[in-house]
C-alpha cells in the first residue's frame, strides 16, 4: 500500500467526443428510418343513437300445431286438406291482421310455427311448404310441452 502524504492527485478527464459521436450517429440513424407524413385531421364517424324511436314489432302470424292434426292461424282454426288451400289461409290471415299491407307484399309477416311435442313432423314441414309458397321466408319456431291426449 502506498501511503503518500503531499501527493496531489489528478482530477478525471471526461472525453466527451466519442459521446457526441454515439449521439449523433443514432439521431442519423432516426432521421433516415423514420418516415413523417402531415394529417390535418383524422375523420371519424362515430355511431349515433336515437332513444326517441320506438322498435317496431315484426307482423307474426301465429301457426299452432296439435297432436291431433289440427292447424290453427293466429288463434283461428284451419281445416287442411293440402298445403296449397294452407298457403292461402296463410295469406288470408296476413292481409286481415296486418290491414292489407302484407298481402301488397309492402311488409312479409313472420311464420311462427308452434307445435306440441306430440305433432307429426309432417305437419310442421307442411306448415313451412306453405309459408314458402305464400312467399313468406320468415320463419320462427316454439315448442310447446303437452300431455298426449
Amino acid at each position: 500500500m502506498n501511503f503518500r502524504r503531499g501527493q496531489k492527485r489528478e482530477d478525471p478527464e471526461i472525453n466527451l467526443i466519442p459521446f457526441i459521436d454515439v449521439l449523433l450517429v443514432v439521431l442519423i440513424f432516426l432521421m433516415v428510418t423514420t418516415t413523417y407524413s402531415k394529417f390535418t385531421e383524422l375523420k371519424i364517424t362515430l355511431p349515433t343513437a336515437d332513444a326517441e324511436k320506438a322498435l317496431e314489432k315484426p307482423f307474426e302470424l301465429n301457426v299452432t300445431v296439435d297432436a291431433k292434426g289440427n292447424y290453427t292461424i293466429n288463434n283461428q282454426p284451419v281445416s287442411f286438406s293440402n298445403v296449397a288451400n294452407l298457403a292461402s289461409d296463410l295469406k288470408a290471415a296476413a292481409a286481415a291482421g296486418n290491414n292489407g299491407q302484407a298481402a301488397t307484399g309492402e311488409k312479409s309477416p313472420v311464420v311462427v310455427i308452434n307445435a306440441d311435442q306430440f305433432a307429426m313432423h309432417q305437419m310442421v314441414i307442411n306448415v313451412m311448404e306453405a309459408a314458402r309458397m305464400a312467399g313468406y321466408d320468415k320463419l320462427t319456431f316454439a315448442a310447446q310441452t303437452g300431455q298426449k291426449n
